[in-house]
């Protein structure tokens, strides 16, 4: 209980002073601090919790190794984040098969339905279900743009792959979601 108020009271410029020393007392805060954030962000782009995990691991040790990199610029949490965002596109670059699967032709598109608000009732935890579930594709161009706020261009960039495909990728990934909202309305909403 102790640390865990510890990170609430030392500065960030602080406790990455005592990460660059290397002291694993400030690591061990550092990582108590963010990662049931970081977490989350890394869920939205694996496919399950143990692949989100690797991730998250594999940003920390990323996060520990070039903390002397960060020059308080921005809040110490974005810059974290940006770090897992970074590790989860490296893991999806390095599985070369599920790249190919982006390039989807667009006979197969779905419409988009007209009802906009669909999202309003739906919990977290529930919304973080379907975005895993979604292609691997669709999740990565989806969360890049509808979360992380990337343009199509910088997602093509990211990706490897053409702005038309980001953005036909973005939209199949909003009717995916959309129908599968639909599926379930009628339980959730009865469920109230």
């Amino acid at each position: 209980m102790k640390e865990q108020s510890e990170f609430h009271l030392m500065s960030d410029e602080q406790l990455v002073k005592d990460c660059i020393q290397k002291k694993a007392t400030a690591q061990k805060l550092l990582f108590d601090k963010f990662s049931k954030r970081m977490m989350t962000v890394c869920l939205r782009y694996a496919q399950d919790t143990l692949e989100a995990q690797d991730i998250m691991q594999d940003g920390f040790i990323k996060v520990f190794n070039s903390i002397d990199k960060f020059h308080h610029d921005g809040s110490l949490e974005g810059w974290v984040k940006k770090i897992m965002v970074n590790t989860a596109l490296d893991a999806y670059r390095r599985n070369k098969k599920r790249r190919n699967a982006l390039e989807l032709d667009d006979e197969n598109a779905m419409e988009i339905g007209d009802r906009e608000d669909i999202l309003g009732d739906i919990s977290i935890k529930f919304l973080l279900k379907l975005i895993q579930d979604l292609p691997e594709g669709y999740r990565m161009v989806f969360n890049m743009f509808a979360i992380e706020g990337y343009s199509h261009k910088e997602i093509a960039k990211e990706l490897q792959i053409s702005v038309n495909t980001s953005k036909s990728q973005y939209s199949r990934a909003r009717a995916y979601l959309q129908k599968m909202i639909r599926q379930v309305e009628p339980q959730w909403t009865n469920e109230r």
